[in-house]
């Protein structure tokens, strides 16, 4: 039975759709998908893919969230892992688990990252509640890293952890740094934010 037969049989040719077009993406980047060839691809009718998505973007913006549903799943999972950690070794297990998503899947960590398809001013019915648990997930390392923090500077922080470990997925996926490198430049970034006991020989500050 093909692939396009036992879609339509199952009832699941959205499915049989976005796998073909994840071989694509996964194959050459998802600059040049077309709808077409993600019909060939899946052995059906070249209007097929318009039934369910409507135009090439739409189907774009279906994969992005996939995607990003698929970096979530590793997130938690580390989240899940570690509940029992240290602050600093939990944040260092979710960190590494975002950069090796995208090292493990260049291509659709580069097209949900790609604003022309997931704008995170103004996300998808789909990506909105993805993105806001990456963002609560964030903000709770943030707090347990520094509980004391006032939240401008909890907010800071948050910007600084997410731009630094993006950064690094970035120069994985380009070649520029060997995964080898990360763990060690996770402990050297967020070693040093682990909140510390205060010094009883250190005289508490004055209130005059």
């Amino acid at each position: 039975m093909s692939r396009s037969e036992r879609a339509y049989h199952h009832g699941d040719l959205a499915a049989a759709l976005e796998a073909a077009a994840f071989e694509l993406v996964d194959e050459a980047g998802h600059s040049s998908l077309s709808l077409r060839e993600v019909a060939r691809r899946a052995d059906v009718s070249h209007n097929a893919p318009y039934h369910h998505y409507g135009d090439r973007a739409s189907l774009l913006a279906r994969l992005g969230a996939l995607s990003m549903g698929g970096l979530l799943d590793r997130l938690e999972a580390a989240q899940r892992r570690t509940a029992d950690r240290p602050p600093t070794e939990r944040a260092s297990a979710i960190a590494a688990a975002y950069i090796g998503f995208a090292a493990d899947n260049h291509a659709r960590f580069r097209l949900m990252n790609d604003p022309e398809i997931c704008d995170p001013r103004h996300p998808s019915a789909s990506m909105a509640p993805l993105l806001e648990r990456v963002h609560g997930m964030l903000a709770e390392l943030v707090d347990d890293l520094d509980p004391q923090a006032e939240p401008a500077g909890r907010a800071a922080l948050r910007t600084a952890i997410w731009g630094a470990v993006h950064g690094l997925a970035e120069l994985v996926v380009t070649g520029q740094i060997d995964r080898a490198e990360v763990a060690p430049a996770l402990d050297a970034l967020l070693g040093g934010h682990a909140p510390r006991p205060a010094d009883p020989s250190t005289p508490p500050p004055s209130t005059a």
